[in-house]
């Protein structure tokens, strides 16, 4: 089968490979669409924790199921399914186990024609979504709805901040605080994108490259009583600061580096929690799959590529830009 392998840091190109074969209790998934997210350019570039070569990347896929290993239940053959990249979360809601992983690494992944997981990761694709945008939901939408739901606890008539917006789980974030019925705002380097958030539901945003802007925030509209965050950085500090007595700030991210010293002062006269969050268990992913069915959302995606030009799809994602999902379709 076509693949699409990862043979060495920075070396990335298709491949023939062998066709995976389901064992025990798995089924073998002919995919339609894949998406990318941010770990699988780590990946590439060897910044991620557990490297081995040659691998396939992909751990957010939808397609049809051809076949199942013994043990599976055979009702899955033939059915439109969507794929939970999350394995092995274990037995605690609170935190992931020691065997947890991400489907992609180091289990070969989305990118490439098929791919064998185990049944019990399976669910049927919604109705309401194309190929493309039912790949766009799985890692993205599971690490969001934790982030805000699981983690934050978010409650109805509270106000939510998402930062960086543009990228996949940011603005899954925003989709489900504003389905909720809750106020949401977001920060951006990009006018563009702050546009193109409000058409989403958002309230408005602010620029985050500007100085000043929380004080921009915390005179209107006030301050947040929840804030998802996936950069860190120095921008962190400002969270802190627009962050409401009693606010959560749920962050799954680094990418813009470690937060400089906090002012701890600050976190805990306003009986602030700093909640980390990564990805979810397999109740968050019932969970947001039908929040994501009940409210019909549809993921944005950017950019759709066909697999033979899933490179260009990679260097994309490298250069940033984009608002919403790059998808390769099958």
């Amino acid at each position: 089968m076509r693949a699409l392998q990862i043979e060495a840091i920075g070396r990335i190109g298709a491949a023939e490979v062998p066709d995976p074969v389901p064992k025990e209790g798995e089924a073998l998934v002919e995919l339609r669409a894949a998406a990318l997210n941010h770990r699988d350019v780590w990946i590439r570039k060897g910044q991620y924790a557990g490297l081995r070569y040659p691998c396939i990347p992909g751990s957010d896929g939808a397609g049809i199921v051809s076949a199942v290993g013994p043990g599976a239940d055979a009702s899955w053959k033939g059915r439109a399914v969507v794929i939970n990249p999350g394995f092995n979360w274990g037995p605690s809601e609170g935190a992931q186990g020691p065997d947890f992983s991400i489907l992609g690494l180091p289990r070969d992944g989305t990118l490439a024609d098929r791919v064998a997981v185990p049944a019990s990761q399976l669910l049927p694709k919604p109705a309401h979504m194309s190929w493309e945008e039912a790949a766009a939901l799985p890692l993205a939408g599971l690490t969001a709805w934790r982030a805000l739901m699981s983690r934050a606890r978010l409650e109805k008539g509270e106000r939510v901040l998402v930062t960086g917006i543009g990228g996949g789980a940011a603005l899954f974030a925003l989709q489900f605080a504003v389905a909720s019925g809750n106020e949401a705002w977001v920060t951006s380097s990009s006018d563009e994108k702050i546009a193109s958030a409000v058409k989403l539901g958002a309230r408005g945003g602010f620029r985050y490259d500007r100085e000043g802007w929380p004080a921009e925030a915390l005179k209107s509209p006030g301050p947040f009583d929840v804030i998802i965050d996936s950069a860190g950085g120095p921008g962190f500090a400002g969270l802190i600061d627009v962050a409401a007595p009693a606010g959560r700030i749920a962050f799954f991210g680094a990418t813009r580096g470690n937060a400089p010293e906090l002012v701890l002062r600050k976190v805990f006269w306003k009986q602030l929690s700093l909640l980390g969050t990564t990805m979810g268990s397999a109740a968050d992913w019932r969970a947001m799959s039908a929040f994501v069915d009940r409210h019909a959302l549809r993921p944005v995606v950017s950019d759709v590529f066909p697999f033979d030009r899933a490179v260009e799809a990679f260097n994309l994602m490298e250069r940033g830009g984009q608002f919403g999902k790059i998808v390769v379709r099958h």
